[in-house]
């Protein structure tokens, strides 16, 4: 979902498809129809065949690691992996988003994002299907951060074939892509269980199993990888902002800047930790492993119908604020319930904290909203999503430490609230009605 560093380069992909050099306006749309039969049949075929690529590639963005999470306890053992080794294991995922999410732009530039993107799924596979049966630890952190690489550069890029391919349909085509990512999503957490005991209770069987997936999104991608996309976009004309765009933008001036790259970093904590770690929270409370998966499911299936909702809430608020605070609520009421009775009101607390991780669409949606630019957008998304992937990391870690030092959860749970507090506060300050060039341009 960082696809927003890249938006300078894409918002006139296609004007090279243009069959006579019709001037450009700022609005307007950057495909230009095919003129002739043949050309627009083709054109057909390879739009159906980039939505075929996008569900398929947003299905594989997150079992990898929810997967993981359903099944940590039989890998833990099955490796012999301490507590604390299970936190760092939890911590992989931001951290490969961090240092190869910002590669995808360059890639994308050398090779075309349908041509990295393919690349990212066959990774996500190769990944999957090696990490169980390498024997180590080491081994399968390793084998870890190779699918998670290749999720990390489809994660930046999915968003640039949207606006590639769909640039008059952007918001439903992401409401379609974010609802395939929630989907896999969910889909892993509440399956990995049902299927690992399916297929005689291993658990290098029940992970292994979702690098079919991944191996077949790579084939919607084969006969793209010809497709440059925007690395070889020429603007016709400059717009209207160039001006504007070229100014030049001191990003960590801006205090707006900074209170979004800290919410995108605690929304991203709270999500990794809930993904690593909140199956074994309700196991270790007597749910059976089972039913464990799929509370984890029902928390990230939450983000389907919010997903859509929430954006379109936020823009039509001058200020994102009151959101924030409430989905911040949300998670306190969540961690209470968890502290107090983990059992008896999971299904309760599973909702909530449903909920409150749907912070990560509101944080996307002010990204966009609070730089006027193209370029400043692009920006300002680089900064929050690379420094808030960064400050996401020791979440997860510093979880698996407190419960192996502590015995328990009581620990863990008071630092997942205790850092909502400061998510609420950032996240108000970064909903206010104002834009990174007031605040950092020179």
């Amino acid at each position: 979902m960082m696809g927003l560093m890249a938006s300078e380069e894409i918002r006139t992909v296609e004007t090279r498809t243009a069959m006579s050099p019709t001037p450009r306006g700022a609005g307007a749309a950057t495909n230009t129809p095919e003129t002739t039969p043949g050309a627009g049949r083709t054109r057909a075929w390879a739009t159906r065949l980039v939505v075929v690529g996008i569900m398929l590639s947003a299905l594989n963005l997150r079992p990898a690691i929810t997967s993981l999470g359903a099944l940590l306890e039989e890998v833990r053992d099955g490796l012999g992996m301490s507590g604390s080794v299970a936190g760092l294991l939890t911590s992989v995922p931001p951290l490969c988003f961090a240092v190869f999410g910002v590669m995808a732009p360059r890639l994308a530039r050398r090779f075309g994002p349908a041509a990295v993107v393919c690349a990212g799924m066959a990774a996500i596979a190769v990944g999957l299907v090696v990490r169980p049966y390498v024997g180590n630890t080491a081994g399968f952190l390793a084998a870890s951060a190779l699918a998670l690489m290749g999720i990390a550069v489809s994660n930046v890029l999915m968003p640039v074939i949207v606006k590639r391919w769909f640039p008059d349909r952007v918001g439903s085509m992401t409401g379609l892509y974010s609802m395939a990512l929630a989907a896999g999503t969910s889909l892993a957490a509440a399956l990995t269980v049902p299927l690992t005991d399916a297929m005689g209770g291993n658990w290098k069987s029940g992970l292994v199993v979702w690098a079919t997936i991944a191996a077949a999104a790579v084939l919607p991608w084969l006969p793209l990888l010809r497709d440059r996309g925007p690395a070889d976009a020429r603007p016709q004309e400059p717009a209207p902002e160039t001006a504007e765009a070229q100014a030049p933008l001191r990003i960590t001036r801006s205090r707006t800047a900074w209170s979004l790259a800290v919410f995108f970093g605690l929304q991203a904590t709270a999500a990794y930790i809930t993904m690593g770690w909140m199956p074994q929270i309700f196991r270790d409370a007597g749910v059976p492993a089972g039913t464990a998966g799929v509370l984890l499911a029902v928390i990230m299936v939450m983000g389907v119908p919010l997903a859509f909702v929430i954006p379109r809430v936020a823009t039509r608020l001058s200020h994102q604020g009151p959101i924030v605070l409430v989905l911040g609520v949300c998670g306190l009421a969540g961690y209470a319930g968890l502290y107090l009775a983990p059992s008896g009101g999971a299904w309760a607390w599973a909702l909530l904290l449903g909920v409150s991780n749907c912070s990560f669409p509101l944080a996307l949606t002010m990204v966009g909203m609070r730089a006027r630019s193209g370029p400043g957008v692009a920006q300002l998304s680089a900064f929050a999503q690379s420094t808030g992937y960064l400050i996401s990391i020791p979440g997860p870690l510093l979880v698996g430490v407190l419960y192996q030092q502590s015995g328990g959860w009581g620990l863990p749970i008071a630092l997942m609230a205790a850092l909502m507090v400061p998510q609420m506060v950032v996240g108000f300050i970064a909903g206010r009605d104002r834009t990174v060039e007031d605040e950092a341009t020179n």
